[in-house]
């Protein structure tokens, strides 16, 4: 069928309209729908408490809704993997920690997606150090004077992790291989049993979630030496970071967002800049330093390449420590 040149023109000018339209809407007029927000973590916890503070500041600065979707299970498995299944438009988010990391290697024989394939990394949103705490009762002050007691005591000391898999967990195997000592591990069932665990005596020493830590080093029911993280907390500038005594320990109990892979770069971006944004408001700011936890907004690429890190870093740790799923 041959057009006149009338229509012919209305044709492309309909073409043009069409994909100009489809244009905005995959990334300028994003979003124009209510969001997702998966945490694969249960409510009240950290990852919770800064996933609803973010969100709010989201939907304030987006006009839409952001929904948060607590889907808990297998370390954060569960939720993580229900985003890489999801259509890659930028209307599911998943806001997780560096236990995604530490399970590529932990719980291989159960994960059922690759993230550095299936995953499309959108910001690294906060660092969280783990804050190394002793009972009052442990005579010790500094980071050397505790692997001197952990080395002249019988059978080393009992360290306590949040539950098996985090990165706590990991810590406290990374203090055993790093200061070359014995002791025993005892896991709990989440950051907040693991800090009591600690104050009320259970266990002598923890590399505890800084949520949960501080309420008790506030109340000096828990003596803190150090954090894990590779600079100094700005609420907590006292204290030296573990790599200044044991080189190359490192542990950032980060929190960041994903998006499903192939998500387009646009969207990428724009969530990005508006998560950037959050970061800066007062009122986050300051939930983050009574937290201990120190924002960063950094790119795409960097939280690429700190998932790499870690996916190695920890990959070591387990394999030295044989450590196992039980």
């Amino acid at each position: 069928m041959k057009l006149n040149i009338g229509s012919r023109i209305a044709l492309l000018t309909a073409c043009m309209g069409f994909a100009i339209g489809f244009s905005g809407t995959a990334a300028g007029a994003y979003p124009d729908k209510p969001i997702r927000l998966v945490i694969p973590f249960g409510a009240g916890g950290g990852t919770d408490l800064q996933g609803r503070l973010v969100s709010e500041k989201l939907r304030a600065s987006m006009g839409q809704q952001v929904l948060v979707d607590n889907r808990t299970g297998a370390g954060g498995l569960i939720g993580a993997e229900y985003v890489t299944k999801a259509d890659p438009d930028g209307y599911t988010i998943l806001f997780t920690t560096a236990s995604l990391a530490v399970n590529v290697t932990l719980q291989a024989k159960i994960m059922r997606f690759d993230p550095l394939k299936d995953l499309e990394p959108v910001i690294w949103m906060s660092s969280a150090p783990l804050v190394l705490v002793v009972h009052p009762s442990v005579p010790t002050k500094s980071i050397k004077e505790l692997v001197a007691l952990a080395k002249r005591t019988p059978g080393g000391l009992n360290m306590g992790g949040n539950s098996a898999g985090t990165t706590s967990h990991l810590a406290a195997e990374m203090f055993k291989q790093l200061a070359k000592v014995q002791g025993v591990t005892v896991l709990y069932k989440g950051g907040g049993p693991a800090a009591i665990g600690v104050a009320t005596g259970e266990i002598d020493m923890l590399f505890g979630s800084a949520p949960a830590a501080m309420p008790h080093i506030v109340s000096n029911r828990l003596r803190a030496l150090a954090v894990t993280t590779a600079k100094r907390v700005s609420v907590l500038p006292d204290l030296p970071t573990m790599n200044s005594v044991l080189p190359g320990f490192e542990s950032d109990n980060w929190y960041s967002m994903f998006f499903p892979a192939k998500t387009p770069k646009a969207i990428v971006d724009k969530l990005n800049a508006e998560v950037k944004k959050a970061l800066g408001a007062s009122d986050v700011r300051q939930f983050l330093a009574k937290q201990a936890i120190d924002p960063v907004g950094g790119t795409p690429e960097e939280l690429t390449a700190l998932m790499k890190s870690d996916i190695a870093k920890y990959a070591e740790v387990i394999k030295r420590g044989n450590i196992r799923m039980r």
